[in-house]
Parts: C-alpha cells; sequence; structure tokens
C-alpha cells in the first residue's frame, strides 16, 4: 500500500463493518431469543437494524474524506470514480444475486420474486432498480435493498459536493432531496406502480431521498475532520458517548409502538425520526471520537482479525439472510434428525448438538462468516484489484492523483 493510501485508511473503520453487519444479524434472527429472553430484550435485539445506518453513515464519510476536494467533473474522473465504485460493490452482488435466482429455479422460494416473472425481476434486481419499488424491494438478496441507496449515492456525491463547494450552504441539500421524494410520494402514492414511491414510510426508510441525511451527516464528519487533522490524541471520551447514544436510540425505537403490519419500532413516525436524524448523529459523534482517540475499543476494532471479518463483512451482510443462510438451517435440521437416529440406534437418551436453535443461529454465524472470508479472499479481492487495473471505463494509465487507493475503506 502506497504511503497515501496507508494515510486514507483507517483500520478500526473497517472493524466497524463487521460491528454493524453483525448488528443487523442480529436483528434478523431476534425472534430466536423469544423464549430466553424477556419481550423487551427481544424488541431491542430487533432494533439492531442500526447496521444499516452505520453503513451509510460510514460510506458518507468515506467518500467525501477521499473526494471532497479532488473531485472534478470531466469525464475521465467520473468514469475512474463509477469504475471504482463498481469494482468495490458490483461483483459480489452480482455473483451472489444470480445464486439467488439459481437457488429459485430448484426450490421456487416466491420471496426471491414476490410472485412476479423471474426474468423481470432479476433485471431489476442486477441493476439495482428493485429498490426504488416498495414490493419489489425485497427480492432476490433481501437485503441488497440498501445497495440500491448506496448506489443513489454513488452517483449524487460529485454533485453534492460540487453544490457545497459553490454555494456553501451545505444543510439546504438534505432538506431538498427529501423534499423530492415527498413530492414522488404525493405523485405516485395515487398509481399502482408495484409501490414505486408509493407511501411515505417507504420513502423515508429505503429510499436515499429519505435516508439521505445519514450520508449528509458522514459527509460533514469527513469535512470537520479535514481541516483538524486528528491525531488520536483527544481525551474527551466521545467515542464511548457516542457508542452509548447510539444504543439509547435503539432503546427509544424498542419501547415505541409498532405500527400495524410493520415489525419494529422503526416504522413509527417516531422511530423514523429516531433511526434517520438522532441515531445518524449518535453515529457521527461515535466515528468522531474513534478518529480523534485511542480508546480500548478502537484498539479492538483495529485487530487485524477485526480488521479481516470486516473487509468480508460486506459479504455477509449479503449472504447471511436467504439461500445461503436456508441452506444451512436445512443442513443442521438433518444433522439433528441423523444424531437422533443414531442415539435410538445406540439405545441412548442424549441431547443433540443441533436441537436448539440457537446454537444452531451460533453455529450459522460461525459458518457464514467463514464463507465470507473465503469469498473474499478468493473472489471479491482479486475481482476488485482486477477491475481497478483493468481498461474497464477507463484505459489504466499512470496512476493520477485523482485515482483512488485500493485499500481506502470505502
Amino acid at each position: 500500500m502506497s504511503q497515501r493510501a496507508q494515510q486514507n485508511y483507517i483500520p478500526a473503520l473497517t472493524g466497524v463493518r463487521a460491528m454493524a453487519a453483525y448488528l443487523v444479524f442480529i436483528s434478523h434472527f431476534a425472534y430466536v431469543f423469544d423464549e430466553k429472553f424477556p419481550h423487551s430484550v427481544q424488541r431491542f435485539f430487533n432494533e439492531f437494524h442500526i447496521g444499516v445506518t452505520i453503513f451509510f453513515v460510514l460510506s458518507g464519510f468515506l467518500i467525501a474524506f477521499r473526494y471532497f476536494d479532488s473531485f472534478k467533473l470531466t469525464k475521465d474522473w467520473f468514469k475512474q470514480y463509477l469504475k471504482n465504485r463498481v469494482a468495490r460493490i458490483y461483483p459480489m452482488y452480482a455473483i451472489l444475486t444470480i445464486g439467488a435466482f439459481i437457488a429459485f429455479y430448484f426450490t421456487n422460494n416466491q420471496i426471491v420474486t414476490a410472485g412476479h416473472n423471474p426474468i423481470a425481476m432479476f433485471l431489476m434486481n442486477i441493476v439495482f432498480l428493485r429498490g426504488f419499488f416498495d414490493q419489489l424491494k425485497f427480492t432476490g438478496v433481501a437485503q441488497g435493498w440498501s445497495l440500491t441507496v448506496e448506489e443513489c449515492f454513488y452517483f449524487s456525491a460529485p454533485f453534492i459536493f460540487l453544490i457545497a463547494t459553490k454555494y456553501k450552504k451545505f444543510y439546504i441539500q438534505p432538506i431538498a432531496v427529501t423534499g423530492l421524494g415527498v413530492v414522488l410520494v404525493l405523485i405516485f402514492s395515487h398509481v399502482n406502480w408495484y409501490g414505486f414511491f408509493g407511501n411515505f414510510t417507504f420513502m423515508m426508510l429505503y429510499t436515499f431521498l429519505g435516508r439521505c441525511f445519514e450520508f449528509f451527516a458522514g459527509i460533514q464528519l469527513a469535512l470537520i475532520v479535514r481541516r483538524q487533522k486528528p491525531d488520536g490524541s483527544s481525551k474527551k471520551k466521545l467515542t464511548y458517548l457516542g457508542f452509548f447514544l447510539i444504543f439509547f436510540c435503539v432503546w427509544i425505537m424498542s419501547v415505541l409502538p409498532i405500527p400495524k403490519g410493520q415489525e419494529a419500532g422503526l416504522h413509527n413516525p417516531l422511530g423514523i425520526i429516531t433511526n434517520n436524524y438522532l441515531l445518524a448523529l449518535s453515529i457521527t459523534l461515535f466515528f468522531y471520537g474513534i478518529l480523534t482517540e485511542t480508546t480500548l475499543l478502537k484498539k479492538v476494532l483495529a485487530t487485524p482479525f477485526v480488521e479481516l471479518l470486516g473487509k468480508s463483512s460486506y459479504i455477509f451482510y449479503l449472504v447471511h439472510l436467504g439461500y445461503m443462510y436456508n441452506f444451512l438451517h436445512f443442513g443442521f435440521n438433518w444433522l439433528n434428525d441423523y444424531t437422533f437416529a443414531l442415539y435410538d440406534k445406540w439405545g441412548v437418551e442424549w441431547h443433540s448438538p443441533f436441537e436448539y436453535d440457537s446454537l444452531n443461529l451460533l453455529y450459522a454465524f460461525i459458518v457464514l462468516n467463514i464463507i465470507s472470508i473465503t469469498l473474499f479472499k478468493l473472489i471479491e479481492e482479486p475481482l476488485n484489484h482486477y477491475i481497478r487495473k483493468s481498461d474497464f471505463l477507463i484505459k489504466n494509465k499512470s496512476r493520477k492523483p485523482e485515482n483512488e487507493p485500493e485499500n481506502i475503506n470505502a
């Protein structure tokens, strides 16, 4: 890694990615703890979807940290920028999406297509368009809806930087972007087109227009950090204050009434405000602490093993829910039946290591991490490097200052 890349790379923020992915994992399987913990604790775990907000704030910070002072809205610069974004996000998403539709062919799991034409749904997924439609957002790799939000930010970021540089009134942009979302809902809520901007809850929780503040919070943090150039010597303990406030926001959402037909306090209007705004600010404070302080938590997040988990967390996020997890779940059930069949043959009454849902979830968590690390090492990382060095979109000339270091966190 070049010296410049080393300056842009922050190991603890890579470790944060793992933490965010694991929080989302817990939120999706909070029901497993229903009989082990009080209902209030299950509700608390159920709001760990906050990992998505962590990803969004982090993306805003990293893209601005790298590009705000160097962006150029020229054809070559934009091609190189998009090339780097494609290299980082698209290959594994495309591979795993293809896997989801292959699995659909054999299992006919209607969750993958939401009952619609499989070819049309595949095309909608492979180009990220499904994320604009309420009825289609969970098709394919269900959790991949968030990548539509990310891609919208990636395309918008250079123009956000241009407007912020030219007009200075940075705070107006998220208001204008969300205002556009409100206008689209007012127009299309009366049009039955697969839920395209069909309601305010969908717009605020599942589109860039509704969740743009999270990215803008990260951008603002990058601008502050670039001016201050922190050296990690601060003693303000903002890392732990931010960490506490993050989970205080989780608690707020966990005690809010869940709207009819929904699954979390997140969908309550106050939950949307808490998640999209209060939580985003808390995460920003947490990141600022990580960047300016040297704490035990920062050291843990920056350890080589946690850093590796962070590097592979994008794959973990994409595989932790869906056909890979379903395959593991089926395998554990088969092992449980096979184990009890052996016990009957031996004439013993022992417990099976696969009879408890909570243990099986732990096994799945471990196996999914192994799969993620393997895919990262064998496929994602090599493809990332290959695309960046290839002639895709733009011929690979000698590296210019605006070209992104390969090992930046983004």
